[in-house]
């Protein structure tokens, strides 16, 4: 079926919520610094207005980042340490400290701010209802951003998305984001967490233009959904490729592919055309296993997961594999859809009419008929461009340990010495981080990206460009050309050892 695992996927998180609550206890109380804070700095005769927003990680840490809207400085890496009342901060990117102690009513913190060439006091102000809210919290983004919409000749439809854009006269390299399986929006949300928005966002600040879009019959996209299977998604992968590509302010020979579960098999299946294969493509969650095996281990996966015991697994499995075979053997749809449905009756007497229709249906549709007979092993043997291959560890819908393997294996088979794999410890399905490095927002912990495959992932596509990837100068700290004056002491060498770090 075409949302079997997002269906999965669902099951999953309903089912792993209890848990996971237990797992943490942390109480805001505990940092009184959580918020936004701004001040006004003088320097040269001159103010810029500086806003350091510190978000409490559930591990009792503290998240924070500087921005200074006059200089287009945005999301600069702050390391806050409190002591009682007194509250060091560094941003050592731009060689800046400040120290200073919190007032009694937690409203405000005076100290002095210090930088290369500028000793200057500074109050901090807690802003006006600063409590913030992951939902709605959207910072200036130093890019420009904008609605396209994607021709598909071959399938004769429209995809509509967002495509992301450095500033600066370019050319850039670029990247297309393909989500998961289910119908899904530009974005892959899930209920706060916007996976493609994280990931877009984090790109295009480090100079690689980025192209997301509503999946076919989903949002503002035109077509059928329901009717396509995983090899009609790769026309679609493909013409926003060349839309990319044809873009003015991109490198059209820098153009690669991040596809996320079902989207890294679409971008692998593109890859392995002889005309027209992306540059690159990122692999996040991508499996080695064929599709059946795939669902045979999640069904398995969940069934002990809500307690039930081996021999209802084992006759589960069993019904599913008799399912399989109706459909493998019976072309015509309609017949198909009457077979399954009365296997699922007699299985079930008390399973409702138009469940067993709903799900009669999707078990013939075309994506699943696909997808039951889909060998990754087999298929991606003609990939020639780079793969950067991701899995967590932590991840239950596709197993690192099972797939990952498999998956470098068919991409090596006939020789391809371009491909890295990483297994990343403690990633889930999403690519969400640990849940004791999740920031604590509004009261409550919010899922985000998990910050070193996001490092990995940009120096990977930087190392793979035909040219290194520049961070846009509006993303940078400007030395010589603003009265501030921060400097920036990142080398070169340092993100290198980040990205190795990140790996390990």
């Amino acid at each position: 079926m075409r949302n079997f695992l997002r269906l999965q996927s669902l099951l999953w998180l309903f089912l792993l919520f209890p848990l996971l609550c237990t797992a943490v206890a942390y109480n805001p109380a505990d940092s009184p610094l959580g918020g936004q804070w701004r001040g006004e700095l003088k320097a040269s005769g001159s103010t810029s207005e500086l806003v350091i927003t510190i978000i409490p990680l559930s591990n009792g840490t503290l998240y924070a980042t500087l921005d200074v809207p006059k200089q287009k400085i945005s999301r600069m890496p702050v390391k806050v340490t409190v002591k009682g009342s007194d509250v060091s901060m560094r941003i050592e990117e731009a060689g800046s400290r400040f120290t200073g102690r919190l007032s009694g009513d937690q409203k405000s913190m005076k100290g002095m701010w210090s930088q290369p060439g500028l000793t200057s006091a500074l109050v901090l102000e807690r802003s006006a209802g600063s409590v913030l809210n992951a939902a709605t919290f959207k910072p200036t983004a130093p890019y420009r951003e904008e609605e396209v919409v994607v021709p598909n000749k071959v399938d004769k439809l429209r995809l509509v998305g967002t495509l992301t854009m450095p500033q600066g006269r370019g050319p850039f390299p670029g990247v297309v984001l393909i989500s998961d399986s289910g119908p899904q929006d530009r974005n892959a949300a899930v209920d706060n967490y916007r996976m493609f928005n994280i990931l877009a966002d984090y790109l295009t600040r480090r100079g690689v233009a980025v192209l997301r879009y509503d999946d076919r019959g989903v949002g503002k996209s035109t077509g059928s959904y329901q009717q396509a299977n995983t090899a009609d998604l790769v026309s679609d992968a493909q013409a926003a490729m060349g839309f990319l590509r044809a873009h003015y302010k991109v490198n059209k020979t820098q153009v690669g592919m991040i596809g996320h579960g079902e989207g890294a098999n679409i971008a692998l299946l593109a890859a392995a055309q002889p005309i027209g294969a992306p540059s690159y493509v990122v692999s996040l969650a991508g499996s080695g296993q064929s599709g059946s095996e795939l669902l045979r281990r999640q069904q398995t996966e969940i069934m002990r997961l809500i307690g039930s015991t081996p021999a209802q697994v084992s006759a589960a499995l069993q019904l599913h594999e008799r399912m399989l075979n109706i459909i493998r053997e019976t072309p015509n749809n309609d017949l198909a859809r009457a077979k399954v449905a009365a296997m699922l009756r007699m299985s079930n007497a008390d399973i409702d009419f138009t469940m067993v229709q709903a799900r009669a249906t999707q078990l013939t549709s075309p994506w699943y008929r696909f997808f039951i007979d889909f060998d990754p092993k087999t298929r991606f043997s003609g990939v020639k461009c780079p793969v950067l291959a991701l899995n967590g560890t932590a991840d239950l819908m596709v197993s690192a340990n099972r797939n990952l393997p498999l998956l470098q294996k068919g991409l090596r088979a006939k020789g391809n010495k371009k491909v890295e794999v990483y297994k990343l410890t403690g990633v889930n399905h999403w690519f969400q981080s640990d849940r004791s490095q999740w920031p604590l927002v509004n009261g409550e912990i919010q899922p985000t990206f998990s910050p070193r495959a996001l490092v990995l992932i940009h120096g990977w596509i930087a190392k793979h460009s035909a040219k290194p990837v520049e961070r846009p100068a509006s993303a940078q700290p400007q030395v010589a050309k603003t009265k501030l004056g921060l400097k920036s002491k990142a080398k070169a060498a340092q993100a290198s050892t980040a990205t190795q770090r990140a790996a390990n």
